[in-house]
């Protein structure tokens, strides 16, 4: 017997009717005009903790991908998340990879997305967290460079003076697959020099507004061993609060269906690889 609400199985038919995408902006138009409504409750001590001395009312939040622009992050909030992240955003707006570029795999519960950072760009995310007249809840923001960027980590650097104000973490993603040459900022040294300007970046901040902002790496579940010992060498010895395990995957194993699609893999066959590959990165810090 199930426990789920005979609304939710009616909603997710309805949806699933229409394209991914549509699907997508479907939800988040539905959380701007109030039609999906949340009260908050009180939360279980037990679920809280601690990480970055940021205080999570529970470990269950929105990762990026889903609230690209900073629309719906206090909807999100008073749904009862105990966190949520917004983004990814980069310096100047961009439409993405051609569409259409999510598929559904529904045998597998599983999603394949080659988005490829489609946002308005800083100057749309700052007004709309800038607006925000109260915070009910931790509001991370996820911050990449453009496609056709001259200074790929440079437009991190800016991400960082751009919303220092308002963010309560940053994540740092190098490990979109679905940008070229992304996934290179995870090499050492590119990630040694990235890594010191942003954390420079930090320090000035720090400095204007006596505020300290944790930072986070997000990574790939893909990363050789060889590689992951490097990078959380780096993380290490940059002085960043931790790492985010992880983005999408490019690995097909274990499909039932693949539609040969390119792009990252998530859902339900992407928890035991991101699982095991946090599991590693455990062992190393």
């Amino acid at each position: 017997m199930s426990d789920a609400h005979p609304s939710g199985g009616l909603l997710r038919a309805l949806l699933f009717r229409f394209e991914p995408e549509t699907a997508h902006r479907l939800a988040i138009q539905a959380l701007k005009l109030g039609l999906v409504s949340g009260r908050l409750r009180h939360m279980d001590t037990r679920l809280s903790t601690q990480i970055a001395g940021l205080n999570f009312p529970n470990p269950i939040g929105v990762a990026a991908g889903f609230d690209k622009d900073a629309e719906v992050f206090s909807p999100l909030l008073k749904l009862g998340f105990g966190f949520t992240e917004v983004g990814t955003i980069t310096p100047k707006p961009q439409a993405g990879n051609p569409k259409p570029r999510v598929f559904r795999l529904i045998e597998d519960d599983a999603v394949i997305n080659r988005l490829g950072f489609n946002n308005g760009g800083h100057g749309a995310a700052l007004a709309r967290l800038s607006a925000a007249t109260s915070k009910t809840g931790i509001v991370g923001v996820n911050i990449g460079a453009n496609k056709d960027s001259e200074d790929r980590v440079e437009d991190y650097v800016r991400g960082i003076g751009t919303f220092y104000d308002h963010a309560d973490y940053f994540t740092v993603n190098v490990s979109s697959p679905n940008t070229p040459g992304l996934r290179d900022l995870q090499t050492k040294a590119n990630l040694v020099a990235l890594l010191d300007r942003v954390t420079s970046a930090r320090a000035e901040a720090v400095s204007d507004t006596a505020r300290h902002v944790p930072i986070f790496l997000k990574i790939a579940p893909d990363i050789h061993e060889g590689d992951l010992d490097d990078i959380c060498t780096t993380v290490l010895d940059s002085g960043l609060e931790g790492m985010i395990v992880s983005n999408t995957t490019l690995s097909r194993a274990g499909l039932r269906a693949d539609h040969g699609e390119q792009g990252g893999l998530s859902g339900r066959p992407l928890f035991e690889r991101s699982t095991i590959m946090l599991a590693k990165v455990r062992t190393r810090i």
